[in-house]
């Protein structure tokens, strides 16, 4: 090990700043708090239009990198082992490298963690399946993809992933070990005025105290399913249920959805905010919020549900989804089918329960709260372990 004190961790990662996605927003978290325990390096694909590497407290290396077209993504260009970065990387005499995606940087994580005799641990956050098959329908074409990005995870020494469900979809396209289940965490803390900050938002978004308040928070795109929670809304309000609906994020179906919600003349009935820069004030849309809607499918472990778990909001997810499976029904938030009648009439359940409604708020924050220093804690142990085998 580097030093007495602390290991030397190598976090390597396909995307980060100033794109903005769940897993850029895990790995800026466990960076941080994994600062108690290790020296932390990040090693992502360069940019020229982010200028806060600086400002963050643990080391960043930016590796060469191509646009990807039509996206805020880039990708990182491979390197040479004879080449400066490459040089630059074995330098940092890492103690153990984790990568958390399969793709050009994954995959120098692993080289670099061989060449130097280390222990690798990769984390799979992603439906990879599903992406695929959002953009190309061929079988065939789907399965060799797969094979070769959990063909990447075969090589690392350790495999987390971000919940049960993910064991099954990594197992069924060759994974041959058994993964950890890992669940994510959040930043957010509870209010201390929760009552107060509540007032505040209904000022500020012109709510009244008795408004059911609904909400979305992530980004503002199709495969999120936010279009199928304003046509559920739709027939919410032709059924004369009154409510306010707050979607918080940002992507590029901003203008379309604009437009449905236009469309359907429910100005008065949706909110949107925007990105919310602030943690505090996230945390206070969430609190005033009675029932967070989140019906993906392809999400894995969301973040928003622990964020508005960690504030006393539960949420309503799909039942077969992989996010609805981390929820029991009735006790710590609720499901229902992707279906747009079901839906309604689920949230219809939901607001005419207030007692219901009130005990799995109180539930939800014990059973689905976690704070990212749990998270870098059991992260360290585990690159603790991973490191002691090594030695053996």
């Amino acid at each position: 090990m580097n030093n007495q004190n602390k290991i030397k961790v190598g976090i390597f990662m396909d995307s980060f700043y100033p794109a903005i996605d769940g897993v850029v927003i895990v790995i800026d978290n466990l960076a941080k708090e994994l600062l108690q325990y290790c020296d932390v390096t990040v090693v992502v694909p360069y940019t020229n239009t982010y200028k806060d590497d600086d400002k963050k407290p643990y080391k960043i290396i930016r590796i060469k990198s191509v646009n990807i077209p039509f996206t805020e993504y880039r990708l990182g260009m491979p390197i040479l082992s004879f080449s400066k970065e490459y040089k630059e990387l074995v330098n940092e005499k890492f103690d153990i490298i984790h990568i958390h995606s399969p793709f050009t940087i994954g995959k120098l994580g692993i080289k670099l963690a061989e060449e130097l005799g280390i222990p690798c641990i990769g984390t799979v956050h992603t439906r990879f399946e599903f992406e695929i098959e959002r953009v190309n329908h061929s079988k065939t074409v789907v399965n060799k993809i797969m094979k070769e990005i959990i063909n990447v995870y075969n090589k690392c020494d350790k495999c987390i992933v971000v919940n049960e469900p993910l064991i099954d979809e990594v197992k069924k396209y060759g994974y041959k070990y058994e993964p950890i289940v890992m669940y994510n965490g959040t930043d957010l803390v509870p209010l201390e005025e929760k009552d107060k900050e509540a007032e505040r938002v209904n000022k500020v978004y012109g709510l009244n105290k008795d408004d059911n308040v609904l909400m979305y928070a992530g980004r503002i795109i199709d495969f999120k399913n936010i279009f199928f929670i304003l046509d559920s809304l739709k027939l919410l309000k032709e059924d004369k249920v009154p409510f306010k609906m707050f979607y918080v994020g940002s992507g590029p179906d901003e203008n379309k959805l604009k437009e449905q919600i236009k469309k359907y003349d429910m100005q008065d009935d949706v909110i949107m905010t925007g990105r919310v820069e602030k943690r505090e004030e996230l945390s206070s849309i969430y609190a005033r919020a009675n029932l967070l809607l989140f019906p993906s499918l392809m999400d894995t472990s969301s973040l928003v549900r622990i964020e508005a778990a960690i504030n006393e909001t539960p949420g309503l997810f799909i039942k077969d989804s992989m996010v609805g499976y981390t929820v029991k029904n009735n006790i710590s938030g609720f499901t229902t089918d992707l279906d747009k009648f079901k839906y309604k009439e689920r949230i219809k359940e939901i607001f005419d329960n207030k007692e219901l409604l009130n005990n799995v708020s109180k539930n939800v924050k014990n059973m689905l709260g976690r704070s990212w220093n749990t998270v870098a804690e059991e992260t360290y142990n585990l690159y603790l372990r991973e490191l002691n085998l090594y030695e053996e």
